[in-house]
């Protein structure tokens, strides 16, 4: 580690045993919210800890800023708050960094006399990207958008779950052909808009077109293309088409000779939790399916792919449903995921993000079904259960004026709100196996997923590391 003294060895906890089963439960996008009509979740018995998942609690510029399953699970396994791509991006932008570096001198050969094309999500969210750094027209720099479509439905797949949204848009992001194809931009939103439950995270692809009917934008040799989402998970894909020779996931009837860089480059971060824990003897088993598996595995090991020990851990991924959107089979792979530990139940996220508010109630009862499956395993083993969410969504799937009242659209119907939200999330704690003097800290006021990690140390057993946020419980003697 190139520290004098450093040591993997945890030091036994002075009141929690070792060698208690311990469940860790991530119920991603399920936050806590008032409990009306568009609160998917409301009706949970439980009592549970509130910790924040947004903001500078998740490494993120500001409060303002929603939590996301990326930030979230990093955070969850680190056990500290490390600064995020959003904000690594914007000190590269005030500082100018950002044009010194390797993959800007590389794509500006383009510049003189060929095109630089940016692709990723234009959103104010900065969950994936933020709007306020793509301020190109306010620069004076001749910029148009060129082609688009919904953002579960075009280019942004992960995981490989489903390899024809990202032919979706290589089709009309790289060849310039889209099944609709509109002047501007504004018309191709206002148009598929009007459209019967049309949503936009679902909009088809199209592609801007000039006079004479032709694509205002396709990528050609010499062009530039910059992936500009700072979040990576939903650019790899894309990146794989545009750079891999031997790429043949789908046909590309067309692959241009581009410059390609991506907006920067995940930094692993060391020390997380699993590691430590491996380290000290603990097995590990982690389990979701396909559209979340990366955030159990990659993003909760600090931006690391594989094992730390094969003899310790095990990974198993669960196909998800691929050609269809989540609300159309809203119940998931939960019961599937639900015989296996340290899990990730995507539900309230993924059919969240839908904009059903039905199909995301019978989401959040399957995520329940599937949490007491792996509650009773827990009850048969001894163990102890840990319980907890990345991010919100699920809790609240309307937008509010400034009073918290429903906004309403021109026809008096309800905006549906399909982003993720500003919501602490719930930490519960029990089982058998937990300590009777074991209770929540009242004496850390603003906690944040970050203290997810220590806790669970001490509940295999072990004192966390100095340098982790501190831990959400205490022992009292009984």
């Amino acid at each position: 580690m190139g520290s004098t003294g450093f040591s993997w060895a945890l030091p036994d906890h002075p009141k929690l045993p070792k060698g208690k089963p311990v469940a860790v439960v991530v119920l991603d996008g399920w936050g806590e919210a008032n409990p009306d009509e568009y609160n998917c979740i409301h009706g949970a018995p439980e009592k549970w800890r509130l910790v924040k998942a947004h903001g500078t609690a998740v490494g993120l510029p500001s409060d303002d800023d929603m939590g996301n399953s990326e930030v979230g699970h990093n955070a969850l396994g680190a056990g500290r708050i490390f600064a995020q791509g959003a904000k690594l991006v914007d000190q590269a932008l005030a500082s100018g960094k950002i044009y010194e570096g390797d993959g800007f001198n590389y794509i500006k050969e383009s510049f003189e006399n060929c095109t630089l094309h940016l692709i990723g999500l234009l959103s104010d969210g900065g969950v994936h990207s933020r709007l306020d750094q793509l301020q190109l027209r306010e620069k004076g720099v001749d910029a148009r958008i060129a082609s688009g479509g919904g953002r579960m439905y075009v280019t942004m797949d992960r995981y490989e779950n489903d390899w024809d949204v990202v032919k979706r848009g290589w089709d009309a992001q790289v060849l310039g052909e889209a099944p609709y194809k509109f002047k501007s931009a504004l018309e191709a939103v206002k148009t598929l808009r009007a459209e019967p439950n049309a949503n936009d995270p679902y909009l088809p692809p199209f592609v801007i077109v000039d006079d004479s009917g032709n694509a205002i934008g396709p990528v050609l040799d010499g062009d530039a293309v910059v992936t500009i989402n700072f979040r990576a998970d939903r650019m790899v894909m894309l990146a794989k088409a545009l750079e891999y020779a031997d790429f043949d996931k789908f046909d590309h009837v067309r692959v241009p000779k581009n410059r390609y860089a991506g907006m920067l480059q995940y930094d692993e971060i060391e020390r997380t939790s699993g590691e430590y824990l491996v380290k000290n003897g603990i097995r590990t088993f982690a389990c979701s399916e396909t559209v979340k598996f990366g955030h159990v595995t990659f993003f909760w090991n600090g931006n690391r792919s594989g094992y730390f020990d094969e003899t310790k851990e095990e990974y198993v991924e669960i196909p998800s449903d691929s050609g269809i959107t989540f609300n159309v089979a809203p119940k998931m792979k939960a019961l599937e995921i639900a015989e296996k530990v340290r899990v990730n139940l995507p539900n309230g996220d993924m059919v969240g993000h839908t904009g059903d508010i039905e199909a995301t109630v019978v989401a959040c009862k399957a995520a329940d079904e599937a949490v007491k499956i792996i509650l009773d395993a827990v009850e048969q083993v001894g163990g102890i259960y840990l319980v907890t969410a990345d991010h919100g969504n699920a809790e609240d799937m309307v937008k509010r004026n400034k009073s918290g009242k429903p906004l309403l659209d021109k026809s008096g119907g309800i905006q549906i709100l399909t982003s993720h939200t500003l919501q602490p999330v719930p930490v519960a704690i029990g089982g058998p196996g937990l300590h009777p003097g074991v209770k929540f800290r009242t004496d850390i006021q603003t906690p944040g997923l970050a203290n997810v990690a220590a806790t669970v140390t001490n509940l295999h057993g072990f004192e966390a590391p100095a340098d982790y946020e501190p831990t959400l419980i205490e022992v009292t003697d009984n």
